[in-house]
């Protein structure tokens, strides 16, 4: 099962030295199949998504996205980009920049919308309760929708703990993504 590390400026800063330590750190411990950088109100995104892509190139086996930025994904060579469920619209242009495409769902439509137009994967969330995302769906419906969606799954949301990652796998996922479990354990 793949892992996904997921960056989130209360954990890792957003004062760049700290931020790379915190990074290092996680990534040497862990060792994810993908590192997802995202601040959604740095001002300097950009210079970050570079030190960022520069940590995650002494990890070989780690593929880092950037979230949202279809363009600085691409002019930064990124692996991917995570894009939100709201930007299922730049998929395309995603694909045709050549990047790796995974992009948030919430629901069996929008996964039916992601597979459509070509992601090569898709998070659903929150499958286990987490601050601020709302009633969680549970396993049943991660196992129905690991059922009914050809694309990769990579389950998302209160993924805290060895035993969560162990009851998603056994749902079929094709992941997990979390920014806790990266931190706390």
């Amino acid at each position: 099962m793949k892992s996904y590390l997921i960056t989130d400026p209360a954990f890792y800063s957003t004062e760049r030295a700290t931020f790379g330590r915190v990074l290092k750190k996680a990534l040497h411990k862990f060792r994810p199949d993908f590192a997802l950088y995202r601040d959604k109100n740095s001002l300097d995104y950009a210079q970050t998504a570079e030190l960022f892509l520069e940590i995650c190139s002494r990890f070989e086996n780690t593929k880092p996205l950037l979230h949202s930025d279809v363009e600085l994904a691409a002019t930064l060579k990124a692996f991917g980009v995570h894009l939100t469920s709201q930007q299922a619209g730049e998929i395309g242009k995603a694909k045709a920049l050549g990047l790796f495409v995974i992009i948030s769902c919430h629901s069996e439509a929008e996964m039916l919308e992601a597979q459509k137009r070509g992601a090569d994967a898709v998070t659903y969330s929150p499958v286990f309760s987490s601050p601020g995302k709302g009633e969680p769906k549970g396993l049943e419906d991660l196992n129905e929708r690991v059922a009914k969606i050809s694309l990769p799954i990579i389950a998302l949301g209160g993924i805290i703990t060895k035993a969560q990652i162990d009851t998603v796998e056994k749902c079929g996922s094709y992941g997990f993504a979390s920014i806790r479990y990266f931190i706390d354990n």
